[in-house]
């Protein structure tokens, strides 16, 4: 626990929250990129512990939570409808569709499993050869090589019963789309340290000079975000607007270069749906044409585009950091994680999820 506890240090802590107090002169809005970051802000009480002028706005950066409806509605038809085994994270399960999740279908017979890797789900082919075994390949750039792995592992082995139903979103596209979005008031970013330690830090560069706004790689640690703020807070109160590196214990400027390999050999970039956000040009992975075979849209071609999001759910506003969790007229009433209305309620990345379980302003539920 060593290494983990340094990034805890309540001394520490204190140390950059005392330093944040000293050079921060006016309101500051910073947007913490990742659900994970959001989660160890408010499980922490970090959210609490800083200056009133900092403004902590929750982003986009959960991946289950961004999943289209139609999406998930896809994955449910191909179980029920198509018989086939279909495997993904648990956080999957009990996000809501337009009818119902996963989770429901699961009960009413249903062979759906719950899977720590997409490789297991290749097993799985192997040992099922009448069997179709689809993978809900859900992520960001970060669990894009597992599953871009899965795929070149199925070839191989000449396993034809394999096949991914994608949704990988990127984040930087998320990020200018925030930036652009007319209702946004973000001065700064954290940027996701996660992904950064696979694809390195070169594509946040264009965003910092064409914004002209400041972005910080950050890891997930109470002292890692504290040092980030700080970083953030120290170019905004200079003028500055750079790309900077809190994570450079794991972080490398170019990425894991096998990794960003395995990712290109499977996928292409493409626009993507966003859930409760909309489409964001080039901002999603998509099956190469040559791996066509182990693409499950391609191969059962489900005609599913659109669905009705729940008119009582804000999840894209909350996403867009347009507001906070408990600003929600259902949040904690009608959305609980147990009967969620979104997304963000579900995931253990969720802002909405965060705020139930960890968050004071859960005490007014």
């Amino acid at each position: 626990m060593k290494f983990v506890n340094e990034y805890r240090d309540e001394d520490l802590a204190q140390r950059y929250l005392t330093q944040i107090k000293e050079i921060i002169s006016q309101p500051w809005s910073i947007m913490e990129v990742c659900g994970g970051q959001t989660h160890s802000l408010v499980k922490n009480g970090i959210i609490d512990l800083l200056p009133e002028e900092i403004n902590m706005i929750h982003g986009p950066g959960c991946p289950v939570c961004v999943t289209p409806i139609h999406l998930i509605d896809k994955a449910i038809y191909l179980a029920e409808e198509k018989g086939v085994i279909l495997c993904s994270y648990g956080d999957m399960l009990r996000v809501p569709g337009s009818s119902w999740s996963l989770l429901d279908a699961k009960a009413e017979g249903a062979d759906i499993r719950i899977l720590y890797s997409p490789l297991e789900a290749v097993q799985l082919a192997q040992k099922n050869p009448t069997k179709e075994v689809v993978f809900f390949a859900v992520g960001f750039e970060t669990t894009a090589p597992a599953n871009a792995l899965s795929v070149i592992q199925a070839k191989a082995l000449g396993v034809i019963n394999y096949s991914i139903l994608t949704s990988h979103v990127l984040v930087p596209p998320a990020i200018e789309a925030v930036i652009n979005d007319e209702e946004s008031q973000i001065d700064s970013f954290l940027a996701a340290g996660h992904v950064c330690t696979i694809m390195g830090i070169s594509e946040y560069g264009p965003l910092v000079e064409k914004y002209k706004i400041p972005i910080v790689v950050t890891g997930f640690e109470p002292i890692d975000l504290l040092q980030g703020i700080y970083m953030v807070v120290k170019q905004l109160e200079e003028g500055r607007h750079d790309l900077e590196n809190q994570y450079s214990r794991v972080v490398k400027d170019d990425g894991n270069q096998k990794a960003i390999e395995i990712i290109e050999q499977v996928f292409e970039v493409k626009n993507r749906v966003w859930r409760g956000i909309g489409n964001i040009p080039f901002s999603g992975y998509e099956v190469k044409e040559a791996y066509a075979i182990y693409d499950a849209n391609i191969k059962f071609d489900v005609q599913i585009e659109t669905a009705e999001e729940n008119k009582e759910c804000i999840a894209g506003q909350v996403l867009k950091g347009i507001k906070k969790p408990n600003e929600c007229p259902q949040f904690g009433k009608k959305c609980k994680p147990e009967f969620p209305l979104g997304a963000p309620m579900v995931s253990s990345e969720g802002a909405c999820a965060a705020y139930y379980h960890f968050h004071q302003a859960a005490e007014l539920v």
